[in-house]
């Protein structure tokens, strides 16, 4: 069992009166951590730190901040094992957290690269003898609310690039993953960043709605980012608004994975079983809709079914084990609703569908209609839909007939096609002839709809966690109409 304390202004720290929470295997019930649930006046006391070592943080050499962070990024992969061995927090299978500490280790690189880019301009100015300059400056301090799903990316994505940018950061754990994102936090502060410059709160699940107002009510608190399910992103968002906090958002998906007549089958079938299975298919990027063209329906999904056949779930430390669990027994019950409306509404059932506690089957479904809850809910589990449509213009229809539209993908040989069409789908990416499931840190990553706005990623991340200022130098004397 791992102990996770608060991390604020450098040291761990129980919470204030002493509460803690369980966190608990999803398939052997085993508790796997133990955590720190803090109060509102730790979350405060972690706003403090932050604006306490932001002027310190802010003025360092950009090629100093540099410097700490690809430590940073050297010390978390070296530390791989550390996080895997929380892996049991989420049920997740080791290949994937391995994953996921390869990417983040990225992340902090990609943000490291970026200290030295942000720039400014100089802008021309009608009035004599004024120099007149766009300067981008770091912000203050930045929350970052980070999930469980890819603990390690995305609570590092969080982090990365407002740290590149001279910010400091308040990181809100997931209640999932708590252990794991604790560590992220310790990483970072081994690696010298410096006391307070990230700060690492874990909260009670009953105590999140809370602890989340009370963060962004922070006078001290400049900018949010949050990654999570568009219900959440939306009270996220309102409360920023409220308290007029910007806010950067990337919300849920319900990615359309189309596949044209001219398709190569084969490279769309192991497309998609990644895109729409891979880590249980509790990833914001998921195949959810298999989009495909009515004349290879029936070729597609007699191949994807092989496929899904060598692809069983189950406990993770099992032998035999390809896809491991759900988060819990409650999201197999929820996913097992949706499934069970469609059968009831009148899909087919190709393969999967069976539930055990917090194992769901890979499942796959044809048949569906927009009568049925899977057409449009975000599934966030391991099931794919089958759309059939008659030609490209069909099944663009199908694709953004969806409130979502995070991540996208074509498969055809006739790459023009398909780039034209690409243009037309509404969504924050589309990849042609690759899987939904694709992430890089250096790439602009965000969605349009219900799935959120604003990008993360590299250059795209700095107007986000910069403030864009005017200023201008005054030469010589100026004229004055009073």
């Amino acid at each position: 069992m791992l102990d996770v304390p608060l991390l604020i202004g450098g040291q761990s720290c129980p919470a204030q009166d002493g509460r803690t929470f369980e966190r608990r295997n999803p398939v052997t019930g085993e508790i796997v951590s133990r955590v720190a649930a803090a109060t509102l006046e730790d979350a405060d006391a972690a706003v403090a730190a932050a604006k306490a070592a932001f002027p310190t943080w802010a003025a360092l050499a950009p090629n100093e901040r540099r410097t700490r962070l690809l430590r940073a990024a050297e010390q978390l992969q070296a530390r791989s094992a550390e996080f895997i061995a929380a892996a049991g927090e989420t049920g997740a299978m080791a290949n994937w957290y391995g994953f996921n500490v390869q990417l983040a280790s990225n992340m902090l690189r990609e943000a490291a690269s970026m200290t030295t880019q942000i720039t400014g301009e100089v802008i021309p100015s009608d009035v004599p003898g004024s120099f007149a300059m766009a300067l981008r400056q770091p912000c203050g301090v930045v929350l970052g609310i980070a999930p469980w799903n890819a603990p390690v990316i995305l609570a590092t994505r969080a982090i990365a690039m407002p740290l590149a940018c001279g910010n400091t950061v308040v990181l809100k754990a997931s209640e999932l993953s708590p252990a794991v994102h604790r560590l992220i936090g310790q990483v970072l502060q081994d690696a010298g960043l410096g006391d307070g410059v990230v700060n690492v709160i874990s909260n009670a699940p009953q105590d999140a709605a809370a602890i989340v107002e009370r963060l962004i009510a922070n006078p001290a608190v400049r900018r949010v980012n949050f990654t999570g399910s568009t219900h959440v992103g939306r009270i996220v968002g309102e409360l920023s608004a409220r308290h007029l906090k910007p806010a950067l958002l990337e919300l849920g998906g319900k990615a359309p994975f189309l596949v044209l007549e001219d398709a190569d089958l084969d490279a769309a079938v192991e497309a998609a079983a990644f895109g729409a299975f891979f880590n249980q298919g509790q990833i914001c990027m998921s195949t959810e809709r298999l989009i495909v063209d009515a004349k290879v329906a029936d070729a597609f999904v007699a191949k994807l079914a092989a496929k899904i056949a060598t692809l069983p779930a189950g406990n993770p430390n099992a032998e035999g084990s390809v896809l491991g669990s759900l988060v819990d027994s409650n999201a197999g019950e929820r996913i097992k609703l949706l499934i069970d409306d469609a059968l009831d509404k009148g899909a087919t059932l190709v393969t999967g569908g069976q539930l055990e506690g917090s194992i769901l089957q890979p499942t796959l479904l044809d048949g569906v209609t927009d009568a049925m809850r899977l057409y449009r809910e975000e599934s966030f589990g391991p099931v794919a839909v089958v759309l059939r449509g008659e030609g490209d213009e069909d099944l663009l229809r199908l694709a953004n007939d969806s409130e979502f539209g995070l991540s996208a993908a074509i498969f055809s040989r006739d790459t023009g096609r398909a780039l034209a069409l690409s243009q037309r789908v509404e969504s924050g990416i589309c990849h042609i002839n690759g899987p939904t499931v694709h992430d890089e840190a250096q790439m602009p990553f965000g969605g349009v709809k219900s799935s959120g706005y604003g990008s993360f990623g590299g250059k795209a991340s700095i107007e986000h966690f910069t403030q864009l200022r005017w200023v201008t130098l005054q030469n010589g004397p100026r004229h004055y109409p009073i």
